[in-house]
């Protein structure tokens, strides 16, 4: 994404005169005297598209609204692709929604072209204090909160149980799995047609990085504009085992280019033992396994540093040029209720960022399948290092799994993928 800067409004400004989307930061009104006395509106854009989250996000806007006549909170329903260039031209237009829904990965360069509000100065300590410690390093960018985490995902193990078993594989317990536990199961399970794992590596990047930090991975160094990539042998750890399993035959090599939900077919089908997938596929293997599939999901994956992932949650901000900062923050103050994230998490399939509603969601799911693993592997969530990192996306995109892709596919060694991805952020970034 092009970064704007706020000095350069007015001349983007001229080019999204255009624009519909209707703007609560108009009037002149302060944070601190807008809507004195009187009722407001405010608007919340959402991204949701699956049809069960965007019906919980009516039904906690609309009990607000109940509750609250004098904010009154309007979603307005974005586009799931191209949010970036969206957010772009709202910010540089000045109609950015008040309250903005989105993931941390993609917030930060708005974050840190000053767009957003620091809800640290806004939400209640009672909703700060609960989230997650390594889910609210995530949202903290230079010293600053930049959005309310929401909901995340975790990548899982779901396995055939009855493939494990006539394999005489005994079913891994406990609060996490080693790499080498995987490795021997996938071997065990690899026979004749029926490969140990089948898994969706046509975008690897985020798989491998999140997955790496359990071997205390980060890819990157330094701070700010100065962050570059710095590969070493704990960033290799990942993608070394991943490509040992495909060359040993134990992973499906067809998986290899496909995406997630596509070998999920080869999963139901009994032709894997395994598939490693983000842990909203839940959702859809309680809905589309077969009948007579007993499936599960196995402990989580951990490495020399422990189970540790990833968090990349999605986020609500709040636009630093609202007029209804203090209005906005108390309806994210209630979006963030324990409740209220439950009912989100569950819609999504998606694990909840605060300690309250991740306890009340197990409780709740604890006699559904898969569900009791799927909260535990979030136990390990920290903040990467890579989120904070201008350009991630881009270099991701560009350069990360492409070079990913070659290095599965034994096109180059660890050393050649090292050096395309730190030179590559040098070209994409330079």
């Amino acid at each position: 994404m092009k970064k704007l800067h706020r000095a350069s409004i007015a001349l983007a400004a001229a080019a999204v005169t255009a624009l519909t989307l209707a703007s609560c930061s108009a009037g002149g009104d302060t944070a601190d005297d807008a809507g004195d006395g009187e009722p407001v509106s405010i608007t919340f854009q959402s991204f949701s598209d699956q049809p069960a989250a965007i019906e919980a996000t009516k039904e906690i806007v609309d009990a607000w609204n109940d509750d609250n006549p004098d904010i009154q909170v309007e979603i307005v329903q974005a586009p799931t692709d191209s949010l970036d260039d969206k957010l772009t031209t709202q910010f540089a237009g000045e109609v950015a929604p008040d309250i903005i829904h989105y993931e941390v990965l993609g917030i930060v360069p708005f974050a840190r072209d000053g767009y957003l509000a620091d809800l640290s100065e806004l939400l209640s300590k009672e909703t700060i204090d609960d989230i997650d410690p390594g889910v609210l390093a995530s949202v903290t960018v230079d010293d600053q909160m930049i959005g309310a985490p929401t909901e995340l995902q975790t990548y899982v193990v779901f396995a055939n149980k009855k493939l494990l078993e006539a394999a005489g594989v005994e079913i891994p317990t406990g609060d996490s799995m080693t790499w080498d536990e995987l490795d021997e199961i996938a071997k065990a399970t690899t026979s004749g047609d029926v490969h140990g794992i089948t898994w969706g590596l046509k975008s690897p990047t985020a798989a491998f990085m999140s997955l790496g930090m359990g071997f205390g991975s980060e890819y990157f160094t330094g701070e700010g504009d100065d962050m570059k990539v710095d590969v070493k042998d704990a960033d290799l750890e990942v993608p070394n085992r991943v490509r040992s399993m495909i060359e040993d035959g134990s992973v499906d090599p067809i998986g290899v280019t496909q995406s997630g939900s596509d070998v999920l077919a080869t999963f139901y089908a009994g032709k894997a033992a395994m598939t490693v997938q983000g842990s909203y596929q839940v959702a859809n293997i309680a809905t589309d396994a077969p009948a007579d599939m007993d499936w599960v999901v196995l402990p989580p994956l951990a490495g020399s540093e422990g189970a540790v992932q990833a968090a990349n949650p999605q986020t609500l901000s709040i636009n630093i040029d609202s007029p209804y900062q203090k209005q906005a923050a108390k309806f994210l103050d209630y979006f963030m209720q324990t409740d209220n994230l439950v009912k989100m998490n569950i819609a999504d399939g998606l694990i909840p960022t605060t300690i309250s509603a991740r306890e009340a969601l197990a409780e709740q799911t604890a006699d559904q399948n898969g569900w009791p693993e799927i909260v535990q592997s979030a136990e390990g969530l920290d903040g990467p290092v890579f989120l904070q990192a201008n350009g991630f996306v881009r270099w991701k995109d560009t350069v990360a799994t492409p070079a990913f892709q070659k290095f599965l596919g034994g096109e180059t060694d660890d050393k050649g993928l090292a050096s395309e991805l730190d030179d590559g952020w040098a070209q994409v970034n330079g």
